[in-house]
């Protein structure tokens, strides 16, 4: 979940609106944007973007209630298939989705005994992307395709499942101002990632940035996105202008952009910034996206334009509330549309969120950071 600036509005999922939209729902037009294909499937349908590519969707248990699943069409050495990228989040929900889908009268059926899947490709490691992949891989005997810092972390995460909070995280969540019974909560809260996803295969096949994979007769090239997570696939087919871009570039919310107990001086919104620079250098504005939540769109260089002006806006006002010593928490007015509920998973999100953005200003020298003898640290401007 991120949050997003005062002039926008939140919702409950890791991602956020970040554009007024009109009356029924979609962005407004004149931001930019155009929606070629109509309206998304329904569950357990699916609809042709392109020559051999399916978007299909998920149900999500959240406010943001889908998630985009593409599916490529694919040949391997028994045959055709389907190469599926993401998977929703484990519910018993989605495994109903995927079994109307995959049945022999499914929109991926390819035999009269159903779909094949020939490899499942995560974007990255969040439950509502990775967290049917264990089971899909181990129904078709298939290998998953994920970035190394995108397994690893979720593997990592996954284990902490039933474990106790530590008590680097409870100091980081202390020095950012939160009170006592924020931080029982958390206690109780902690380990839960690993509940909203089926078991990862032991194994996978890395994908790294710059390489090119052959989906059937299609071709596709990764890239690299960072900052919503740590190594975020995005895949883009030049012949056919498609971009399946994940979390990285949506059409009308945010991605969460945070900071962690684990990487408490990690700058993940240098990262994020850096990679939207990259993508609007480098990409085509011909491109037809391929969200992972919203629809397809045409527009990328002036949504990435608008995503940069969003921080951007959300950093000069941080800048302008540090004229006195403030808390993490002290600054949530600056940066969020709304007050902050303290008594939910909101706060953590809303806490990661205000220390990318003064971790940012820290690396830029720009602010200065004192922590008193309870361990509270403040950050003012210098």
């Amino acid at each position: 979940m991120t949050f997003v600036p005062q002039q926008q509005q939140t919702s409950g999922h890791p991602v956020l609106p970040s554009q007024p939209a009109t009356s029924d729902g979609r962005p407004d037009l004149t931001l930019g944007l155009k929606y070629p294909i109509g309206a998304p499937p329904a569950v357990g349908e699916a609809i042709e973007v392109a020559p051999g590519v399916l978007w299909l969707r998920m149900p999500l248990p959240f406010a943001l209630d889908h998630i985009n699943v593409w599916a490529i069409a694919d040949e391997d050495d028994h045959g055709l298939g389907w190469a599926i990228v993401d998977t929703g989040i484990m519910t018993s929900e989605a495994t109903e989705a995927w079994c109307k889908v995959l049945s022999p009268h499914g929109p991926l059926a390819a035999t009269t005994q159903g779909a094949r899947v020939t490899r499942v490709l995560v974007t990255h490691m969040h439950p509502d992307h990775v967290g049917m992949a264990g089971w899909l891989t181990r129904k078709f005997g298939c290998r998953l395709w994920m970035a190394r810092l995108e397994y690893l972390t979720c593997r990592v995460l996954a284990a902490d499942t039933g474990r106790e909070a530590p008590d680097d995280a409870v100091r980081f969540y202390r020095a950012a101002g939160w009170a006592e019974d924020a931080l029982d909560r958390y206690r109780a809260r902690f380990g839960g990632f690993g509940r909203h996803m089926h078991v990862l295969p032991d194994s996978f096949m890395r994908l790294s940035d710059g390489d090119c994979i052959q989906f059937g007769r299609s071709n596709w090239r990764v890239i690299i996105g960072r900052g919503h997570s740590p190594e975020h696939v995005c895949l883009l087919n030049e012949e056919q202008s498609l971009l399946i871009s994940g979390d990285q570039v949506l059409p009308r919310i945010s991605s969460n952009v945070s900071v962690f107990p684990s990487e408490p001086e990690a700058n993940p919104l240098n990262d994020w910034l850096t990679s939207v620079a990259s993508l609007r250098k480098t990409l085509s504005n011909e491109l037809l996206v391929l969200p992972a939540h919203g629809e397809p769109f045409l527009g990328l260089h002036a949504r990435l334009d608008r995503m940069t002006a969003g921080h951007q806006n959300s950093l000069s006002r941080l800048r302008q509330s540090l004229s006195e010593p403030l808390r993490v928490v002290d600054v949530f007015g600056a940066l969020f549309a709304r007050k902050i509920n303290d008594s939910g998973e909101e706060l953590g999100l809303a806490t990661g969120e205000a220390l990318a953005h003064l971790n940012y200003l820290l690396a830029r020298r720009e602010i200065t950071r004192l922590t008193d003898a309870n361990g509270v640290m403040r950050y003012m401007m210098k």
